[in-house]
C-alpha cells in the first residue's frame, strides 16, 4: 500500500517504544494517526508533543467494547482506517509452565494474542468491504524460534501471532488488503515497566533494560517500508537466522526421516 493513499493509521502501544516509533513514521509520511494506549498519562503527554497529527484514545485491547468505542471515535474525527497497527503487548514472565501461576499466563496470553485479534475484529471486515488497508502485527523473535527460558507462555502467544498474522495475509490478499508480521528483538523501550504498571509479573525482568543498537524510530522506518513494499515479514535485528535456521533444520530432519520410512 502507498502511504500517499493512506488518511488513517491506528496504533496500539502507540504512546511509547516501538508503537510510538510506528506512529512517527507514518505520521512524517502524512498520515494521520490515532494511538491508543492503556497508559492514559503517556498518551496524553504524545498528543500534546505531536501537535495536530496525532489523535489519542485509552485501550485496552483485551476490552472488545473499549475497541468498538475507540473505532467509532477515531474514524469519527479522522475518518476509516486504512491501516492498523496491532503492537501493544506485555514483556515476559520469566517462569517456566511448571511454575506459572494461570492468572499470569491468561494475561499475557489475553494482552499478546488475543488483544492482537481483537484488533483485527474491529477493523479487518471494514478493510476487505473497501478493498483497501494494510494490518501489521506485532510478534517478536520468540514467534519465530524460543530459544531460552522463563520465556514459554509469551513464546506462546507470540508464535500464535505469526500464525495469525499468516493466515490473515491469505485471507485479505484477493480483497486487496496487505498484512505484514513485525518480529522485533531487543529494543530499548519501557516495555518491563508497562507490564508493571498493569499488575503483569516480570520477576527476572525487573532491574532488566532491553538495550540494542536498533531503535523504535529505526523500526519506525522499517514497518513504513514494509507497508510500501506489502512484505509478508520484517525481521529488525540480523542476528536472528542462526536460531531460526536451526529449528527450520531439525523440522526439515523430521520431515525427511518420515520421507524415508
Amino acid at each position: 500500500m502507498h502511504l500517499s493513499e493512506a488518511r488513517h493509521a491506528f496504533v496500539t502501544g502507540g504512546a511509547s517504544g516501538l508503537g510510538l516509533g510506528i506512529a512517527d513514521a507514518l505520521a512524517a509520511r502524512g498520515v494521520a494517526v490515532t494511538i491508543a494506549d492503556i497508559n492514559d498519562e503517556a498518551l496524553a503527554q504524545v498528543v500534546a508533543s505531536r501537535g495536530n497529527s496525532f489523535r489519542g484514545v485509552v485501550l485496552d485491547t483485551r476490552d472488545r467494547e473499549g475497541w468498538q468505542r475507540a473505532k467509532a471515535e477515531a474514524e469519527t474525527a479522522l475518518g476509516p482506517v486504512d491501516i492498523l497497527i496491532s503492537n501493544a503487548g506485555i514483556a515476559p514472565n520469566g517462569k517456566g509452565f511448571a511454575e506459572m501461576d494461570p492468572e499470569s499466563f491468561d494475561r499475557i496470553i489475553a494482552i499478546n494474542l488475543t488483544g492482537i485479534y481483537n484488533g483485527i475484529w474491529a477493523f479487518a471486515g471494514d478493510m476487505a468491504r473497501r478493498g483497501k488497508g494494510h494490518i501489521v502485527c506485532t510478534s517478536s523473535q520468540a514467534g519465530l524460534v524460543t530459544t531460552v527460558t522463563g520465556v514459554g507462555a509469551y513464546s506462546a502467544a507470540k508464535f500464535g501471532v505469526t500464525a495469525i498474522g499468516e493466515a490473515l495475509r491469505a485471507e485479505l490478499a484477493p480483497q486487496g488488503v496487505g498484512v505484514s508480521l513485525l518480529f522485533p528483538g531487543y529494543v530499548q523501550t519501557n516495555l518491563a515497566a508497562n507490564t508493571q504498571r498493569i499488575g503483569g509479573d516480570i520477576r527476572q525482568y525487573s532491574n532488566f533494560t532491553m538495550t540494542s543498537d536498533v531503535t523504535p524510530a529505526d523500526v519506525g522506518e522499517m514497518v513504513a517500508e514494509a507497508i510500501e513494499q506489502d512484505a509478508p515479514y520484517i525481521i529488525t535485528h540480523k542476528d536472528i537466522w542462526p536460531g531460526v535456521e536451526r529449528r527450520m533444520t531439525a523440522i526439515k530432519a523430521a520431515c525427511d526421516y518420515r520421507l524415508e520410512h
